[in-house]
């Protein structure tokens, strides 16, 4: 299995930039790609995805944060990482790291973003 553990939320002004880290342990070198999407609260809301990295290092991304948002990887630290800027209200929401591996997902328990002035 892996687990991930997701850092670097917070709150922060329109604008404004973070940058969130997913450390990945346990079977890593079964991981296929790794990526973020995000949850804002209310019924119905469902996660959005936002950004992918292969193992190859091949990169995707939503449209809505395409030119704001980058994702990388470590492979030495295991760790993946997503730089946001250019910060909206819009963009509060909880972000989750996921890891795509052996025809499963794993989730990280989420960093709370909250972009307001």
């Amino acid at each position: 299995q892996v687990q991930l553990v997701e850092s670097g939320g917070g709150l922060v002004q329109p604008g404004g930039s973070l940058r969130l880290s997913c450390a990945a342990s346990g079977s890593i070198f079964t991981i296929d790609a790794m990526g973020w999407s995000r949850q804002t609260p209310g019924p119905g809301k469902e996660r959005e995805f936002l950004a992918v990295v292969t193992s190859g290092g091949t990169t995707n991304y939503a449209d809505s944060v395409k030119g704001r948002f980058t994702i990388s990887r470590d492979n030495a630290k295991n760790t993946v990482y997503l730089q946001m800027n250019s910060l909206k209200p819009e963009d509060t929401a909880v972000y989750y790291c996921y890891a795509q591996y052996l025809k499963r997902v794993s989730w990280g328990q989420g960093t709370q973003v909250t972009v307001s002035s």
